[in-house]
């Protein structure tokens, strides 16, 4: 930390904090493990430390034992006794529901947790499976090695009982043993044996995952796209410092107060029923809030700058979720009359009304106008009320005696960095008598880029938690940047404009920075890097779903740039194949100047298209109506009032859907839009301190492993600028941290600052594989394999951040095609032997295999490549035609599809296909495409056919199988599987088994013929 950044911190004194579960400060332990350590004697020691801490250890070995003793805990929380018939009738009708699953499980710990219950002698009682009212009164125990079946007979590592319900599961491997493996086997277990009929584990909330030396928690959600080992989270103290080592996170986040807060108040169950657990930082902000208010209303402070405090978290680190919930909490506060979420302009309020709603339906009062306002002000209920702080202004104008003033009231700014400084927020403040002010930031307003005016501090008061850019990429919650500086220079001298010393001086006039040939060269650079900078003929799953490559942004100076960069961009496309073209949209509005002020702001844009002038609004409803013609059915937008605003939300959908390829901007999306698919921004534009920042961070959200970095492409010279701006908004040697490494270091190697890690480069990893593993389908001892499966995945690594170098197109690669097909292949083959070893439990010679524990497989990294059925059926074709010999091109047909993950599946499909046509018939490859596609579905049709009579499936399951087909997954969380099994008794799990049994079947199905 430099010492100019060292009044930034929080400095909070830990006494004026009491009852917070984040630690101000967390000293470590000396851990000195002198003897090995195996994962029993670490299960063992985790035990003994939870039982000093107040759990009580159970012993119990079986789901049968859980029932039990969770009768005597839900008995002994509620003050009841149950007769076993009326304990049969609880479970039946509420705790134990038959096909209730995950979700509804997780609805009732998060908010259906009492159930009005009528016993058998008439009398109704409420009856709680968790006290969160007073948490003191939950009980709290410890049960290990817990044996469940479903498909597999599993045993569970450590358990978590909260009123007898299991709601945090721990799983642990011995320390040297990579986490992902401990990860891995949560997931296994899912599908497995935790969601299996009668299974208490689908009541699991938290998942722990550790390896003794690292630990990691994670909340337990059916959501697609955060079910990834990224989202998983490390427990910190109150300066961001990591609790790591497994006993110190069990003595701080173990803590049963701690522990039973996560649970009942800073997790969230939002309304597309995705569970998400808070990380640390979230929650210090929080508590922190919540502490600022409760000690300024104690001591009369309230009105003034004292009972505030700004909250500084990076881009993309949550601040939203951290909002919404510290404003949830703060209606719960008795003398609070309302809470006031302010923004700055209408799209954000649009989108925080959104996203607070995804948290919480009917969480929000919205105000379309000042009118409505006013109304969900008068309103008796303990909704946030989301508004712009225009409209709070003029409400305070018109009704400048209102009753709301003599209130103690909550006031959230988000960004707090940007309009909140004006007369506007003065105002408000002035006539508000009992306020309590808060801000929320990614790049507060500090003197070094304040330029003289008011400070973020000076605005909001005290800063109350930090949690900077350098501390998210640590923690890998967002990405670095990787900044190509291509400056106006080589642009003109590609376009032979003279550059003779008078010339270079103008350079960055208007009408240089314009100049026909610039913007030639420009777009032309655009579209020749586009795939490369974006990914664009790599895919990747997404919510179930197959993409192709990221999206990008192009941030210009003002409107005529957009316009002149839009038409140079349709003109150089126009020769292009359809399929082919970018589709490009663009955004603006009416905005006093389109460069960044003196501090960095990014000049705002309104939302009122008719104060352009007449052809800058002509151009924008032509771009437009292009936008319509992009989808089928064709949209109706335009720049007529309410359709712009409608323009500007389908616009902002459609872009993290990956269905634009490139928008161009002025400042509209620079600030307060997140995509986590869009990965470029393009900048022609002028841009400094926390506005640089933000633009930058529209890249950088963490998505899967083939994201690597956010890229950055620079048509000036922002080098000093983006310097700058990191210095004030990073930490010590924070260049180094949030910017990436250069294409020489990937390339030959570099050494780790920090630790003084030798990381090999991209040309030494391949020669050692030429050198090592000449023929890698020969490869036949275990530790061969094992050794090659190591360097393999660091090649994908290299490779994948070497893609987004533009000097990586010119490099002689040194594995060829041929090599690398069977190396992918090798690849593949090996982690599968290594998922059915784990799988077969049975196998007589496990302990002669060698441990791959500590090696994680680059499956994303292995299903970049386009090798498609489209992809394959035209190479079939082709080389039909240059070789008659079917037996030779089946042999070359198979490589192929081996080497790629994604098509693996589809072999026997494919290669039938060859053995049951004749191939010399086909004109084109038009014509094997239609013909391969008629044959699938026709298998289809044949095999969901004689997979429901086989296992006598009921009505509903030829729509059922269809539909994952489509999806490209089966869904098997919900009650749409249970329906379409036959009649199977329940008793000694028989129905669970046959559901996992069908479950596969259908699953290998829509393997071979999704997509076909």
């Amino acid at each position: 930390m430099t010492e100019s950044h060292l009044k930034y911190k929080v400095k909070v004194p830990v006494a004026e904090l009491p009852n917070q579960i984040i630690l101000a400060e967390f000293k470590p332990r000396e851990h000195v493990q002198k003897s090995y350590q195996t994962e029993a004697e670490l299960e063992e020691n985790l035990l003994i430390r939870l039982q000093a801490q107040g759990y009580e250890f159970l012993s119990a070995s079986s789901s049968a034992d859980l029932y039990v003793n969770l009768k005597k805990q839900i008995e002994k929380l509620n003050k009841v006794e149950f007769t076993s018939k009326e304990w049969q009738r609880f479970l039946n009708e509420y705790l134990d529901k038959p096909n209730d699953g995950m979700i509804e499980k997780t609805r009732k710990v998060q908010i259906d947790s009492v159930k009005d219950f009528i016993f058998d002698d008439g009398h109704l009682k409420n009856i709680k499976i968790i006290d969160k009212k007073c948490l003191s009164n939950n009980y709290v125990q410890v049960v290990h090695q817990i044996s469940q079946t479903g498909t597999h007979h599993n045993r569970y590592d450590v358990t978590i009982l909260v009123n007898g319900l299991p709601l945090v599961h721990i799983e642990l491997k011995k320390r040297g043993v990579n986490l992902h493996e401990a990860f891995n086997q949560i997931h296994r277990y899912s599908k497995e044996s935790f969601n299996s009929d009668n299974s208490l584990y689908k009541y699991v909330q938290l998942f722990v995952i550790s390896n003794g030396t690292y630990t990691r928690y994670f909340a337990n959600t059916t959501a697609q796209d955060k079910n990834h080992y990224e989202f998983t989270c490390e427990w910190a103290d109150v300066k961001n410092r990591p609790i790591r080592d497994l006993e110190d996170f069990t003595a701080t986040f173990f803590d049963k107060t701690t522990l039973l807060e996560i649970i009942t108040k800073y997790c969230v169950f939002n309304s597309d029923n995705k569970l998400l657990v808070m990380r640390p930082y979230q929650i210090a902000a929080t508590e922190r809030i919540l502490w600022k208010i409760r000690s300024s209303y104690l001591s009369g402070k309230a009105g003034t700058i004292d009972a505030g405090g700004y909250i500084w978290h990076t881009t993309g680190s949550g601040k939203t979720l951290t909002s919404f919930k510290v404003a949830r909490l703060v209606t719960q506060l008795d003398y609070i009359a309302k809470v006031f979420f302010v923004v700055d302009r209408k799209d954000l309020d649009y989108q925080t009304m959104k996203e607070y709603q995804s948290f919480e339906k009917d969480s929000v009062n919205g105000s379309k106008n000042t009118k409505a306002l006013k109304q969900n002000i008068e309103k008796e209920d303990n909704k946030i009320v989301v508004t712009t702080i225009q409209k709070l202004n003029e409400f305070v104008k018109k009704n400048p005696n209102h009753e709301i003033y003599q209130k103690h009231c909550v006031l959230i700014y988000d960004e707090c960095h940007r309009s909140q400084f004006g007369e506007a927020q003065k105002n408000i403040r002035k006539h508000f008598k009992y306020y309590y002010q808060f801000g929320f930031t990614g790049t507060p307003i500090f003197p070094e880029n304040a330029a003289g005016a008011e400070t973020t501090g000076s605005i909001f008061g005290a800063q109350l938690h930090s949690y900077i850019i350098t501390d998210a990429i640590r923690d890998k919650k967002v990405l670095k940047f990787m900044v190509d500086y291509n400056d106006s220079r080589p642009i003109f001298k590609s376009a032979e404009i003279e550059q003779d010393e008078n010339e270079l001086a103008k350079i960055k006039t208007k009408k240089l920075l314009l100049h026909p040939d610039r913007i030639h060269e420009i777009t032309k650079y655009i579209l020749k890097n586009y795939d490369l900078k974006t990914h664009r003929n790599e895919q990747y799953d997404i919510k179930s779903k197959r993409l192709n490559g990221f999206t990008a942004m192009f941030a210009v100076q003002n409107i005529e740039a957009a316009r002149l960069y839009y038409e140079e961009f349709k003109k150089q496309q126009k020769n292009i194949p359809e399929d082919k073209r970018l589709r490009i949209a663009t955004i603006f509005s009416f905005a006093a100047n389109g460069e960044q002020d003196a501090v960095g702001s990014i000049a705002d844009e309104n939302f009122d298209p008719s104060k352009l002038n007449y052809s800058d609004k002509e151009f924008l409803d032509e771009a437009i109506k292009d936008y319509n013609n992009f989808f089928t059915p064709k949209k109706n937008y335009s720049t007529d009032g309410k359709l712009f605003q409608n323009y500007y939300q389908d616009l902002s959908k459609e872009v993290k859907n990956r269905e634009i390829d490139l928008l161009i901007v002025v400042g509209m999306f620079l600030t307060g839009f997140d995509a986590p698919t869009l990965n470029t921004l393009f900048v022609d534009k002028n841009l400094r301190y926390h506005g640089l920042i933000q633009a930058f961070s529209r890249t950088n959200r963490i998505l899967n492993k083939v994201k690597t970095f956010g890229n950055i492409v620079c048509f000036r010279d922002l080098q000093k600028p983006t310097e700058d701006a990191i210095k004030i908004f990073g930490d010590s040697n924070s260049v180094n941290v949030i910017l990436e490494r250069s294409y020489q270091d990937y390339l030959n190697g570099f050494v780790e600052e920090e630790t003084g890690k030798v990381v090999k480069g991209y040309k030494d990893l391949c020669n050692e594989m030429i050198d090592k593993f000449p023929e890698p389908t020969k490869i036949e001892t275990d530790s061969d394999k094992k050794e090659f499966v190591q360097l393999f995945g660091e090649i994908l690594k290299s490779d994948n951040i070497l893609k987004n170098y533009d000097s990586y197109q010119d490099f002689d690669q040194i594995i060829s095609d041929r090599q690398l097909q069977d190396m992918k292949s090798t690849y593949a083959d090996i982690r599968e032997e290594v998922l059915e070893e784990k799988h077969n439990k049975a196998a007589s010679d496990t302990s002669s295999k060698i441990d791959y524990s500590d090696i994680e497989f680059q499956v994303d990294l292995l299903k970049t490549d386009e090798i498609n059925l489209d992809y394959i059926l035209k190479l079939i074709f082709e080389k039909s035609k240059k070789n008659k010999d079917i037996g030779s091109l089946k042999v070359e047909v198979k490589r192929i599809i081996r080497s790629s993950l994604g098509i693996r599946a589809k072999e026997d499909l494919i290669l039938g296909f060859i053995n049951h046509t004749d191939l010399s018939k086909f004109e084109n490859s038009s014509e094997i495409l239609d013909s391969f596609y008629s044959f699938a579905k026709k298998q289809r049709k044949e095999n969901v056919q004689k997979l429901i009579q086989d296992e006598h499936l009921k009505e509903g399951a030829n729509n059922f199988i269809g539909d994952s087909i489509d999806k490209g997954y089966v869904n098997y969380n919900g009650s749409e599987l249970d329906n379409i099994l036959p009649p199977v008794s329940r008793r000694h799990g028989a129905r669970e088994a046959k559901k996992q049994s069908i479950l596969r079947k259908i699953q290998k199905i829509v393997e071979v013929f999704s997509e076909t």
